[in-house]
């Protein structure tokens, strides 16, 4: 589904933001993508939609080389990548439905873009996403009057709009109360289940992603240090990934946590020394 060999991507200052990351998500399949801030996992889901150029390597999507598309190649392969933001860049000003319908701007042509006029099942459909991510009836509310928890819903629904085959994650509970986060993991997992989408989910709450993502990858100073099942993650693992520190609190509490449901996907433990 989605082959990722030997990325690099090396900033004018000569900062290394990821060094030789090999990564393969097969079709379906939910990831989670942890590490310490400035590990490079931000800067590794924009490279794969190219929101950020990488500056080496290959990334292949359904047979698709994303590092060589540009323009109408670009715009087409970057209908199958939804995107989710951790500051859901909603345009405040529009209403819920503009937002969501935004999602398919990326198969209008310019004028009917530009004047917003979108199909009658294009529509449809948006009002059918907003039920399924527990929006109904909120279609008219202005992006700016709603809730973190509604915003990352709406960010959902648009990404979905795109009828996208893969998901870019972004941080989605950073600003989210537990309860609230919990409710749009679960809702991402679903969707992704019901839809047979492959997802990348960036999220710095360790609990959170070994709870709900069966496959674990780790990132370190731009290098993949991990990439194993949730359940193999120990305090040697957490050391490795984030450096020496007490997680016996935490692993506690995931030898406690119930496996959720949808989890469960058979995987070998792969360590890598950076």
């Amino acid at each position: 589904m989605l082959e990722i060999n030997s990325l690099e991507k090396r900033y004018p200052t000569g900062d290394r933001a990821l060094q030789g990351v090999t990564l393969r998500v097969g079709a379906g399949e939910v990831i989670g993508l942890i590490g310490p801030s400035g590990a490079g996992k931000s800067t590794l889901i924009r490279c794969i939609n190219k929101l950020v150029v990488p500056t080496s390597g290959q990334i292949v999507l359904e047979g698709n080389n994303l590092g060589s598309a540009s323009g109408e190649s670009l715009r087409r392969a970057r209908r199958q990548i939804g995107m989710i933001f951790q500051e859901y860049a909603l345009v405040e000003r529009l209403t819920v439905m503009e937002n969501v319908l935004s999602g398919r701007l990326g198969y209008m042509g310019f004028w009917p873009s530009w004047f917003r006029r979108f199909r009658g099942d294009d529509i449809a459909q948006a009002y059918e996403l907003l039920d399924r991510v527990g929006l109904a009836g909120m279609e008219d509310k202005r992006a700016d009057a709603l809730s973190g928890g509604q915003r990352q819903r709406v960010g959902i629904a648009r990404a979905l709009m795109q009828s996208p085959r893969l998901l870019l994650v972004d941080e989605p509970t950073a600003s989210l109360d537990p309860k609230t986060s919990r409710q749009i993991m679960r809702l991402i997992l679903e969707l992704c289940q019901e839809r047979g989408l492959a997802a990348i989910i960036n999220i710095h709450d360790v609990l959170l992603a070994t709870e709900f993502l069966p496959r674990i990858v780790g990132l370190r100073a731009g290098q993949m240090v991990y990439d194993g099942p949730a359940s193999k993650i120990d305090q040697s693992v957490l050391t490795h990934i984030y450096g020496e520190e007490d997680w016996t609190a935490i692993t506690q509490k995931m030898a406690s946590t119930d496996a959720d449901p949808q989890a469960g996907v058979d995987g070998t433990l792969n360590l890598a020394v950076a």
